[in-house]
């Protein structure tokens, strides 16, 4: 309801396109940022005007306008149930197997055993800081925090290896971790998240099974649904039923990993690259490829137009407290620490197995941006006593991954390399 008017479903999403296509065009016409970058401050920036003409003109609503709209939309279910599953298997489409292979271990290391270290390290770092400014967040939701705010968003990292030149290895490796991470990091989030709430006692081995149950029935539905859609495409060569095929197995797919309760997000990603790698090689015609390719590249980019316009928008839940701005920003560090030695310690183990070359540090640190999964998981919160804590935290690191990090890697990765080859 915005000014008396209900909104259907169908408007909500007419404004949203309408505003994403409006704002898109000023930044490709005006501004020339990365997409992701452009849109995210241009919504920041249209709220917080939002903001200060509400503290300006007397009787003005518009910030509670906006806040009940985007309380409308949703943006949890809107992401993980609906979203997320589009984008998950539109990045896995495009990444190289051949590739991702050579970087396997890396990839399975740090989309595991990376973020539980993240997750750790976040969690305990916040807690201090929450007590540090005076906020008292108990340690268990602050673990919390840790889990939701550890996963790459692939999404963003898709976007990032677009621009930046890398060796096809390391984007494997990039894009493979950023595909998995996030259904790693889902699945832990959820199982810190039903401790929280429950008030019970963390119990590992409960943790280990519902982890391997999710994870693993993740993978094996991923390879299920991907296998039966190769069969079907390469029993026919019709492009339009084909590209129907891949939309029925995003669709029916997530679904179907809901109602058996195992991880959606790594469901589509095996899917994802079963289909774009075997499914392009052995099951598509060249007519077929390109209209696949093409209707999954224009289904992703609506999308990140959508979700990174949201994730500026935000703005205008956070509540006003100083405390909840200076938590937000002493993340910013704790966040990039936490990435730092989750991503340098199993990389410098895993040296003899594989080494990725010079660049795989700053690609995998600074380029492991946060997006609108971490936005997604807190929106989704109920504390009263810890949901503000975590929100700000969570909107301000997001937002400066995406505009800080995501618009400079490719000066980043450009001044280490040349620094390596002098060296």
């Amino acid at each position: 309801m915005i000014a008396g008017v209900a909104l259907t479903p169908f408007d909500a999403a007419a404004i949203l396109i309408v505003l994403a296509a409006l704002l898109g065009y000023l930044n490709h016409r005006f501004l020339k940022l990365p997409p992701s970058v452009g849109l995210t401050i241009m919504g920041a920036v249209s709220s917080l005007i939002v903001i200060g003409l509400d503290r300006i003109l007397p009787g003005s609503t518009m910030g509670n306008d906006v806040a009940r709209f985007l309380a409308g939309i949703d943006f949890h279910t809107t992401l993980m149930d609906g979203m997320l599953s589009f984008l998950l298997f539109a990045g896995a489409l495009h990444v190289d197997w051949s590739q991702m292979r050579r970087g396997r271990w890396p990839i399975l290391v740090l989309s595991t055993i990376g973020v539980l270290i993240s997750t750790a390290l976040v969690g305990g770092g916040f807690f201090g800081l929450a007590r540090l400014v005076g906020l008292d967040i108990p340690l268990i939701w602050c673990l919390v925090f840790g889990a939701l705010i550890s996963p790459t968003d692939p999404v963003s990292v898709m976007g990032v290896l677009k621009r930046a030149k890398v060796t096809p290895i390391l984007e494997a490796t990039v894009a493979g971790e950023s595909l998995f991470n996030d259904g790693v990091g889902v699945v832990v989030f959820a199982i810190l998240l039903a401790t929280a709430v429950s008030g019970e006692p963390f119990s590992l081995a409960h943790a280990a099974r519902l982890f391997l149950l999710e994870a693993g029935g993740g993978v094996l539905l991923g390879l299920v649904i991907g296998w039966i859609a190769f069969r079907m495409m390469r029993s026919i060569d019709e492009y339009k039923v084909e590209v129907m095929i891949s939309l029925a197995v995003v669709m029916g797919g997530y679904a179907l990993a809901s109602a058996l309760h195992v991880s959606g997000p790594v469901a589509m990603a095996v899917a994802g690259l079963l289909i774009g790698n075997a499914g392009v090689a052995y099951a598509m015609s060249d007519i077929t490829r390109d209209y696949v390719h093409k209707f999954w590249a224009l289904i992703d980019d609506i999308l990140n137009a959508v979700l990174f316009l949201l994730i500026g928008l935000e703005v205008v839940t956070i509540p006003a407290d100083p405390r909840l701005l200076l938590l937000g920003v002493l993340s910013i560090p704790l966040a990039l620490v936490a990435r730092a030695i989750s991503v340098l310690l199993p990389l410098r183990l895993m040296r003899p197995l594989l080494d990725l070359g010079p660049l795989a540090p700053p690609t995998l640190i600074w380029g492991g941006l946060r997006g609108g999964i971490s936005i997604a998981l807190v929106l989704g919160l109920s504390s009263e006593a810890a949901r503000p804590g975590l929100l700000a935290a969570t909107y301000i690191v997001v937002l400066f991954s995406v505009i800080v990090q995501g618009g400079s890697i490719e000066r980043v990765l450009h001044r280490f390399a040349r620094r390596t080859n002098v060296a």
